[in-house]
C-alpha cells in the first residue's frame, strides 16, 4: 500500500512536508487548479518517460526524460527559485531538525 501525501507531517507555514527524514517543497498554492493539474500531468508523463529510458537503457532518453521532470518540477514550485516572498531560505533536503523548523520538529516527532 503505498502512502498519500497527506500521511506525512507538513510544516506549519505550509512550505514543506517531511518524508525520508527530509523537507521536500510542496507545491506553489498560488497556481491554480488547471494550472497545477497540468503541470502535475507533465510531470507524471516525464517521470513515466524515465522508467521507460530506464528499462530500454537509453542514456540519451534517461537524460531528456529527467530534464523534463526537473522543468515540471520547476514549474510546480517544488525546485527553482521559491514561492514564498520573505526572503526565507529553501531548505529542501535538509532534516526538520538540521533547519529552521528544528524546535516544531522536536515537540512534534521526538
Amino acid at each position: 500500500m503505498s502512502k498519500r501525501r497527506a500521511d506525512y507531517p507538513e510544516t506549519p507555514d505550509g512550505r514543506y512536508f517531511v518524508a525520508k527524514e527530509k523537507l521536500w517543497r510542496k507545491t506553489d498554492p498560488a497556481l491554480d487548479d488547471a494550472t497545477r493539474r497540468a503541470r502535475v500531468k507533465s510531470l507524471m508523463q516525464a517521470r513515466r518517460a524515465v522508467k521507460h529510458a530506464k528499462q530500454t537503457a537509453d542514456d540519451d532518453a534517461l537524460c531528456e526524460a529527467r530534464q523534463a521532470v526537473d522543468a515540471a518540477k520547476i514549474a510546480l514550485g517544488e525546485r527553482g527559485p521559491v514561492w514564498w516572498n520573505d526572503n526565507a531560505p529553501d531548505e529542501t533536503g535538509k532534516h526538520p531538525r538540521n533547519s529552521s523548523y528544528a524546535e516544531w520538529w522536536h515537540q512534534e516527532h521526538e
